[in-house]
């Protein structure tokens, strides 16, 4: 099950995954790994919910168990 972590934390985890960034662009910071981009919420006040972050895992094509190892 996913759950809600800080931004700092989803940055990590992605990275471990060999994402690189954040990089600036638009209105959002991006992730990106080869042609895959992944836009992540701006800074802001408490974490990120577990329904996006479960978003975000699904557009990287992380499983679930894949993130939780991490």
């Amino acid at each position: 099950m996913f759950k809600a972590i800080s931004r700092r934390e989803l940055i990590r985890k992605l990275r471990k995954f060999g994402f690189e960034g954040p990089i600036s662009g638009g209105k959002h910071q991006f992730m990106k790994k080869g042609e895959l981009k992944l836009h992540i919420p701006n800074p802001h006040k408490g974490d990120i919910t577990a329904g996006l972050v479960k978003r975000i895992a699904h557009q990287a094509g992380i499983h679930e168990e894949e993130w939780q190892r991490i």
